[in-house]
């Protein structure tokens, strides 16, 4: 049988119900084990991409989206398919060209895809939802494998033509990024199976994580998951553990408006429901470090763009300082901070595949009978967004805000030196006016060595000292009001005082008698002057 025919049944079983288990002997039918499971994952992806490789790229067409390659691997082989140690399989890859596009999209060659999930065995990862899915991670931290089921495949089907739109627009995003969608038919179950990237890396160690909602009812982790070594907590958890992470302002816009348009794409689709995956690195604790997994780092650098949180915010690295305490290797982590510490941020949205049918309807109006119906995760699209944008923006991300008194004592310490230099000038110039009168003073004692006929210690009479006095008074007045002068003190003004006195009694003391009784009060302060 060629893979024209296998893929031409696959299609007819496919319009018929196919993907559900067969009716008949279904008790002889045993689920694989996890083993079996992970190995028929490698082996079914390694062949379907490997085959991809022969086709010739072209563009998307509507069509592609709804297309089903299927082909069957017995555990002996056959000409189309290798031998294999796992019970027999039927592996079914929905939509080949268009993830083939998407991958091609964020940068992911063929053979580094084939590399990361088929090298090394799979790693699997205990759930902390309520699903029932299972969840593995490829070795070199790239990739995530979660099992889904029959309706959000189905929804996803649905929803890849305006998926393809949306990452044109815009690829960096913290919505999941698909990298496939693939079904395994064995032993009469069907397991579905969706390739995504990893939000938190292995290789830094996540002090906290959350599964957040923006819902108050029942949100709070139980009591087996908080005896976990590594807990998912939840939204009330979060408000009593943190009193928010603070951002700047540039990195804080950037992520908001990520989440914004992103939620508003969800709504678009009819979807609610989802959380907010987030993981914090703690970089100040003396037991930070590395997952202690030698293989958990990414071997040859990171495969994927666009995959690591700073990225997906449109973020370049510039919005936040760089963090002299961080490692080496960030793993594309957001700078933050809470209280003292310093803090990488790992998010993105996930569990997108719940749309708001009838199923979830009937189960919001029973809920909101019982409970407060704006506190119940399960609500209307458009209120959904809202509710999660306000708790995000107000509850978990803060804007770190600069001090209000930053500026104005960066104007106190500037106006400072001017007032320390205005008043070094002004105390020269009161030295230099003081060092002129001293020097006049010795003048006019000089003068009265050379006659001693006169009396240098004959004070004026007060009519004639009032006016000089007054005029010396106010020119010193001016003098000062022109280089803005402080005030002096009462012992400065009383040494002047003293000073201009004994000067204008020395230099009234060398006129001769008869001029200075016939002298008038205009004569003594021109003297004076």
């Amino acid at each position: 049988m060629n893979s024209r025919a296998v893929y031409k049944m696959s299609s007819t079983a496919d319009e018929t119900g196919g993907g559900r288990p067969p009716k008949t002997g279904g008790k002889d039918h045993k689920k694989p084990t996890a083993e079996a499971l992970r190995g028929a994952i490698q082996l079914g992806i390694g062949y379907s991409v490997g085959n991809m490789t022969s086709k010739p790229d072209r563009d998307v067409l509507m069509q592609d989206f709804y297309v089903v390659e299927s082909v069957f691997l017995p555990s002996e082989g056959s000409n189309l398919t290798p031998a294999h140690h796992y019970p027999d399989f039927r592996f079914k890859n929905y939509a080949p060209l268009a993830f083939r596009y998407f991958r091609e999209l964020f940068g992911i060659k063929p053979d580094d895809y084939l590399y990361s999930i088929c090298k090394e065995p799979l790693i699997e990862l205990s759930n902390p939802g309520a699903s029932s899915s299972w969840f593995y991670l490829t070795s070199d931290d790239e990739f995530i494998i979660k099992t889904v089921q029959h309706k959000e495949a189905e929804f996803l089907q649905k929803l890849l033509p305006g998926y393809y739109m949306n990452l044109n627009q815009n690829p960096r995003t913290l919505l999941p990024k698909f990298y496939g969608l693939y079904c395994i038919q064995c032993g009469g179950v069907n397991i579905r199976l969706v390739v995504m990237n990893n939000i938190l890396p292995r290789s830094l160690k996540m002090h906290y994580k959350y599964d957040l909602k923006g819902s108050t009812y029942k949100r709070r982790a139980s009591r087996k998951e908080r005896a976990k070594s590594s807990p998912t907590f939840k939204d009330l958890d979060f408000q009593e553990m943190h009193e928010g992470l603070y951002f700047d302002a540039d990195t804080y816009s950037a992520l908001m408006k990520t989440l914004q348009r992103d939620c508003r794409v969800l709504e678009s689709f009819k979807i609610m429901d989802y959380s907010l995956l987030l993981g914090i690195h703690v970089l100040d604790r003396k037991l930070r470090g590395r997952g202690g997994i030698g293989d958990s780092k990414r071997h040859g650098g990171q495969k994927v763009l666009y995959s690591t949180a700073l990225e997906s915010i449109q973020g370049d690295g510039k919005a936040g300082e760089p963090l002299p305490d961080a490692d080496d290797d960030t793993m594309g982590g957001i700078p933050a901070k809470h209280k003292d510490e310093k803090l990488l941020i790992f998010l993105g949205i996930i569990d997108i595949l719940q749309s708001y049918r009838f199923i979830k309807k009937v189960e919001h109006s029973w809920k909101a009978l019982v409970h407060d119906g704006d506190t119940v995760s399960v609500h209307r699209p458009n209120f959904y967004a809202d509710r999660f944008l306000k708790f995000m923006g107000t509850t978990v991300f803060k804007k770190i805000h600069p001090l209000r008194g930053a500026s104005s004592r960066r104007k106190k310490n500037s106006i400072q030196p001017c007032r320390s230099a205005s008043q070094e000038v002004l105390s020269s110039v009161n030295e230099e006016s003081k060092e002129e009168r001293r020097a006049q003073s010795l003048e006019n004692l000089d003068d009265t060595e050379t006659h001693p006929s006169q009396k240098p210690d004959v004070i004026p009479s007060s009519t004639r000292l009032n006016p000089a006095i007054s005029a010396a008074t106010m020119s010193s007045a001016s003098s000062l009001d022109d280089v803005k002068t402080e005030p002096q003190t009462d012992s400065e003004n009383r040494d002047d005082y003293r000073t201009s006195s004994t000067t204008l009694a020395l230099e009234e003391s060398t006129l001769p008698a008869s001029d200075s009784q016939a002298s008038t009060p205009e004569s003594v302060m021109r003297e004076a002057f």
